[in-house]
Order: structure tokens, then C-alpha cells, then sequence
């Protein structure tokens, strides 16, 4: 793998929003790389400044025009692929104001895929596993526009629960106040 074609085929991707890539990704965007060339390709990159590795398995493209304040919940949508995802918990209550602290560095995710701790360079993922129906998951979210969705104020709070998380700081009128 060459650095100016990595740099192309990068930017290329780049061009239509995507920066965040799993290994596997890689090795489709790199074709003719063996596993070997591929993985020694992707770690000159790394040193080089091109690629971030984020968290195992997880590239970023340095380079790119839409790195923003969304790129953790990209990082996290990129982990748990194929997996229902959404903001939950304590990030989507602050974000709500129905609880006055603000996790500046840390997302709350529930997922339907296996629960975890992400800690990367732009902040920690932590997943938080549910067994909720997909139905269920699906008409609780609300699109903002992100990487992920966003749970509704009533159902951030049930998951809060339900995972038995502290509640006390949660402001209740603010939950209830659409209602």
C-alpha cells in the first residue's frame, strides 16, 4: 500500500461523509493489500498520522472534513454496526436538561449488541446492553440528525431505571413535562 494511494482512496470515502472505517472496511477499500501488507500498510499509517486508531479494530481518517463534535458517536455506530444504537441514559437526560451535570467526555449508548467500555481519544463510549423489543427501541428514538439516534425523554429515563442507574439527580417535572 502506497501513502498517496491510501491518501486518495481516504479521501475519496471522506468525499461522501464516511472516515470512520473497521479493519474489514480497510481491507475492501485495499483490495490487492494481502493481510500481511494490509496490517503493516495500516500501522505505517497510524505512525504517520493518517489514520487514528481510536479503539481496536476502529480507523479514523485524520484528514478528514467532517471530524466534528459527532465523531464519538460515529466511533460508536461504527463499533456496534448492525446492532440497534441510540443515545440514552445520562447523555440523552443532559441533553434533554432534565439532569444539571453534563458528561462532557463521556456517551451513553444502548445498544442490542454486547455491552462494553470505549475509551478512545475523543472521549469514552460506554454501550450499555438492552433487551427491549425492536419495536419498542424504534418508536422511542428520535433522529437529530447525529450518527445516532436519540431516545425520547421518557424512555432515556426508563432505561435509566431499568439498568439501575442513580436517579437523583434527574429533574422528573422536566421528564414529564410534555405529558
Amino acid at each position: 500500500m502506497h501513502q498517496t494511494t491510501a491518501i486518495q482512496r481516504l479521501a475519496a470515502c471522506d468525499k461522501t461523509g464516511r472516515y470512520v472505517f473497521t479493519y474489514r472496511d480497510l481491507a475492501k477499500i485495499f483490495p490487492e493489500d494481502s493481510v500481511r501488507t494490509l496490517q503493516a500498510g495500516l500501522k505505517r499509517l497510524v505512525q504517520q498520522g493518517i489514520l487514528i486508531n481510536p479503539a481496536k479494530g476502529i480507523y479514523l481518517y485524520s484528514l478528514s472534513r467532517h471530524k466534528d463534535s459527532n465523531t464519538l458517536e460515529q466511533i460508536a455506530k461504527t463499533i456496534r454496526r448492525g446492532e440497534y444504537n441510540y443515545v440514552s441514559l445520562e447523555s440523552a437526560l443532559s441533553e434533554y436538561g432534565a439532569i444539571s451535570q453534563i458528561p462532557i467526555d463521556r456517551l451513553t449508548v444502548m445498544t442490542t449488541g454486547r455491552k462494553g467500555e470505549y475509551k478512545t481519544s475523543f472521549g469514552t463510549i460506554e454501550f450499555t446492553h438492552t433487551k427491549r423489543p425492536v419495536s419498542d427501541i424504534v418508536s422511542n428514538r428520535i433522529d437529530v440528525g447525529r450518527p445516532l439516534k436519540l431516545a425520547s425523554k421518557a424512555a432515556a429515563y426508563r432505561d435509566l431505571k431499568r439498568v439501575g442507574r442513580n436517579t437523583h439527580l434527574v429533574e422528573e417535572q422536566v421528564i414529564y413535562e410534555d405529558h
